[in-house]
């Protein structure tokens, strides 16, 4: 894409939301990376403090760049941390790269790959953490949510290693429950997986992103949610039981029968229920 297609839009708290084609992609804060203002990056981060705690560094694979936001929190929270940011948007990356310069002593690496593509030439067992955070036409491409692509990021994580996924769905949760049920049959039956979310959306009264982990090691759900509850945005925790019941019925997606995410509703067209 262009770079006439991407904007910086400055705050008045110091931060800059990145737009593309008019749409917000990033919120950045060059000062304070640890300041991270969309909800379901709160809840990813989360994530990623309740399994891996700071300030030791960990090996991440990001699908999805934009501002490079998390990358930029790993590198704060995680010095040294060895990164690697699968972003296909070439002129995005310059723009980023002009506009809000990386801080020094990173070792983050972006690759002009699609994320399909750029996971499957990475070394087995290189990774303690996978970020799935990509969208095109405002979805989640449906190749990033087949079994096949589950299988392959659970080859690129260590055994005690975790998927992180923005999967956003409308009620239901219909799509959500394939995504899960992909992810489950890709780690093992006994994989462990937990879902975060904004409290209306797990109550299942609007559409929303929610964050997704999966892991082969067993996720501790009490110490997700106490850093979950860190963060300003009241927030929701499903796992175990719970999250099965939820998502029950579900069939993985395949390569042979792929499936975006669905697109989020017009603003303008509907309401919380």
């Amino acid at each position: 894409m262009a770079r006439a297609a991407v904007e910086f839009v400055p705050d008045e708290h110091g931060g800059v939301t990145v737009m593309r084609d008019g749409h917000p992609q990033s919120h950045v804060d060059p000062e304070d990376p640890g300041h991270l203002v969309f909800e379901y990056v709160q809840h990813m981060a989360a994530a990623i403090d309740a399994t891996f705690p700071a300030p030791d560094p960990i090996g991440v694979t990001h699908v999805g760049g934009a501002g490079l936001t998390l990358p930029r929190w790993v590198h704060e929270t995680r010095p040294g941390s060895p990164q690697i940011v699968l972003e296909p948007d070439e002129g995005l990356t310059a723009a980023v790269r002009e506009h809000l310069p990386l801080p020094r002593g990173h070792r983050i690496r972006v690759r002009p790959q699609l994320g399909r593509a750029g996971v499957a030439v990475l070394k087995d067992a290189s990774a303690h953490a996978v970020l799935v955070d990509a969208f095109d036409d405002g979805r989640v491409p449906a190749d990033l949510q087949s079994a096949e692509f589950f299988v392959d990021v659970a080859r690129v994580l260590r055994t005690d290693g975790i998927l992180v996924m923005n999967s956003p769905d409308e009620p239901g949760w219909r799509h959500l429950a394939d995504v899960v049920a992909g992810a489950r049959e890709a780690f093992s039956p006994n994989a462990s997986l937990a879902l975060i979310a904004m409290r209306d959306v797990v109550k299942a009264r609007r559409y929303g992103n929610t964050t997704l982990v999966v892991s082969r090691r067993q996720i501790d759900l009490d110490e997700v949610r106490r850093q979950v509850g860190r963060w300003p945005f009241p927030s929701g925790v499903l796992g175990g039981k719970e999250l099965s019941r939820r998502t029950a019925g579900g069939k993985p997606l395949t390569d042979a029968a792929p499936r975006p995410s669905p697109a989020a509703p017009d603003p303008g067209a509907w309401r919380v229920r």
